[in-house]
């Protein structure tokens, strides 16, 4: 009933988690919610959706290849059970394109953006001001949450529909990232390296101190994984189909954000 009359919908839910223990709630939410979704929005005469996925459901390709719209999720190339979800959720709005429903999906990278800093990718932010003195040789896509909104409204008042697009503003390393939040908060940077065998290490002992505190660990296989590796995005498509288009400069998403967080204090 919720639905009913509706003529656009925005599915930006998921629960993101990297910790095993959350497994089976990851896969069971964010695939059967998102199939929920699709046959609500099929069934009340929905006119189109978005759907909000990850480059998580894009996997990972080896030897510092670009990864684009073309690249799927499998267990080779995938490294989380996040990624996992996404991906099947993904496979959802497929089938609800097939059976005739106007869906686009959009792949972002880490966005960037205020709220909670304890939740989500605002962590980020908060490991910048509390001085994390850490840093890998990792480098991953960022965007401004303005950008994915934007790119979002852009996508459902046009006529595109069966396309997904990467949203990605640039590829950065973690370090260079954690620095200018950092810097933009007038704190310490990060400066010691952590080798790969230190977060195979450090992983395994937060995966320790969770199984006897039946807490949810800070720090996985995935994550640490995650934060040595380095993943390049491949943008171009979006810029394809809306020329216009200019991401957001991240050094001045960073200096943004800082300040909106800052005010929060």
């Amino acid at each position: 009933e919720a639905m009913l009359k509706v003529e656009q919908v925005y599915h930006c839910a998921a629960i993101v988690s990297f910790d095993p223990k959350q497994k089976h709630r990851v896969l069971a939410t964010n695939i059967e919610g998102t199939a929920n979704i699709v046959n609500t929005s099929i069934n009340a005469g929905v006119k189109k959706l978005c759907f909000v996925s990850s480059v998580a459901a894009l996997g990972q390709k080896r030897k510092g290849q670009e990864i684009d719209e073309s690249m799927n999720w499998n267990e080779e190339t995938g490294n989380s059970i996040y990624g996992k979800s996404k991906y099947f959720a993904e496979m959802e709005v497929w089938r609800g394109i097939g059976e005739g429903l106007n869906a686009v999906i959009v792949n972002p990278a880490i966005i960037l953006g205020a709220g909670n800093w304890n939740e989500g990718s605002v962590k980020i932010f908060k490991t910048a001001f509390e001085e994390f003195p850490y840093f890998t040789d990792g480098e991953t896509g960022f965007v401004d949450v303005k950008d994915v909104v934007s790119i979002m409204t852009q996508l459902m008042e046009s006529n595109i529909s069966g396309e997904r697009f990467i949203v990605s503003a640039v590829n950065r390393k973690y370090k260079d990232i954690f620095t200018a939040i950092a810097n933009a908060f007038g704190k310490r940077p990060p400066h010691r390296k952590v080798t790969p065998f230190m977060a195979a290490l450090v992983w395994r002992l937060y995966s320790l101190k969770s199984m006897f505190s039946n807490n949810i660990s800070l720090l996985t296989r995935e994550t640490a994984r995650s934060a040595q590796a380095i993943v390049r995005y491949n943008n171009s498509k979006i810029k394809n189909f809306f020329p216009s288009f200019i991401y957001t400069p991240l050094d001045e998403t960073i200096k943004r954000v800082c300040n909106e967080l800052r005010q929060q204090l």
